[in-house]
């Protein structure tokens, strides 16, 4: 098994933990569940809006799941090319939360609506560990293949 495998293994691990609490826990505060928005308590006030808000909820968990399987799939009968492709491909999906998600979590973070404060710093700080991992895997993994 190699660092690659291991990093894969562990995405798989947390994504699964993170959609189990999505589709049964979605108020929580840990993980990716939605509690630290102190505007999602509010959703359950209008129930067009919680409607809205569950659908969207059960969307981001049913994609996350579609990522798990795929890397399962990758994991059983990928070559060690697909999962260096996958690696990469990983690295840059991932990274695409501080275009869009990480400004806006800042911002709300900075408004005082997120509940701990500081979550903004705190998830863009495991996001980065997230792909630090996953390209040090790749590298560790191409340079094993040059040698």
């Amino acid at each position: 098994m190699t660092f690659l495998d291991i990093a894969l293994i562990l995405f798989i691990v947390l994504e699964t933990l993170n959609v189990f609490l999505l589709y049964k826990m979605p108020g929580s505060t840990r993980g990716n569940a939605v509690g630290v928005f102190k505007a999602y308590a509010k959703t359950r006030e209008e129930p067009s809006v919680a409607a809205f808000v569950d659908y969207l909820i059960n969307w981001v968990a049913g994609t996350k799941l579609i990522f798990i399987v795929l890397i399962i799939g990758v994991l059983i009968a990928g070559s060690p090319e697909i999962k260096v492709y996958s690696g990469i491909a990983l690295v840059f999906s991932i990274a695409t939360f501080y275009s869009r998600l990480y400004p806006a979590l800042k911002r709300m973070d900075k408004d005082g609506q997120l509940d701990p404060r500081g979550y903004a710093r705190t998830l863009a700080v495991m996001i980065g560990v997230f792909i630090l991992v996953f390209a040090a895997a790749v590298l560790v993994f191409l340079l094993q293949r040059l040698t």
